[in-house]
């Protein structure tokens, strides 16, 4: 199904109208919105392009790693290249923590603490503004329908002062306040939408986090392969 260019117009110039037309309370409900709406999208917009990176940056580094072959040394000069991916922080984590060891009896389990902090670190940092999303998803119908409410009791009020009690008379004073409803609810869909769809990859994510812990954990605690290893032959090449 296909929307000429003159209807949607026309579809745009009748909600300009029944916007101008409502009172100063819907406005100011409208704007709120509006504030909310902007906000949220450009969560979903930087959150959503900065979670496609992460993925494809941990497949390669992934790729890389076990390329290595048990190399951390290599693996860690060429790190760098792979971030934004969280698997990245938490091999650092755990690298650092292993080097620090050098010389005296290694642990294991600091080893893997270390990894576990990255990750809680590197969780930490993708939530964050999503409370947002679950506040205007949550908030923002309400506030749409306050909006209408308002708008609603205004239009009776007018009905009673003009003493004609028809549906013509107060038709048009409550399609104008339902407009605020179905703004919330423009607000909130995406919003919600979107806030569940990253939950759900953040918890992807954590637990590639912690399969990614234990495949390190098990190359530390494997006997380091002797052959020579190049900076060059670490990295991976997309092709």
């Amino acid at each position: 199904m296909t929307y000429s260019p003159a209807l949607l117009g026309l579809f745009a110039t009748e909600v300009g109208n029944l916007i101008a037309q409502t009172g100063p309370v819907a406005k100011i409900v409208l704007g709120l919105l509006v504030l909310f709406s902007l906000l949220s999208w450009a969560i979903i917009l930087s959150k959503g392009t900065k979670f496609r990176r992460m993925r494809s940056q941990s497949g390669r580094f992934l790729r890389a790693y076990r390329k290595a072959n048990g190399r951390l040394q290599d693996v860690s000069a060429v790190s760098e290249q792979f971030k934004p991916s969280p698997l990245v922080s938490v091999f650092e984590g755990g690298y650092d923590e292993y080097r620090r060891q050098a010389g005296a009896g290694r642990s294991t389990a600091s080893v893997q603490r270390a990894t576990q902090i990255a990750a809680s670190e590197e969780m930490t940092q993708m939530e964050s503004r999503l409370p947002w999303l679950a506040t205007t998803g949550a908030v923002t119908p309400f506030v749409g329908l306050f909006g209408t409410v308002w708008g609603i009791i205004d239009a009776f009020q007018g009905l009673g002062n003009a003493g004609a009690a028809t549906l013509r008379a107060v038709a048009p004073g409550i399609s104008e306040a339902l407009i605020t409803t179905a703004a919330g609810l423009f607000t909130a869909i995406p919003a919600v939408i979107a806030y569940n769809q990253y939950m759900q990859q953040i918890r992807e994510f954590g637990a590639r986090m912690d399969d990614f812990g234990l495949e390190f954990l098990n190359t530390i605690e494997r006997p380091v392969p002797q052959s020579p290893r190049t900076r060059e032959s670490v990295v991976l090449e997309e092709r």
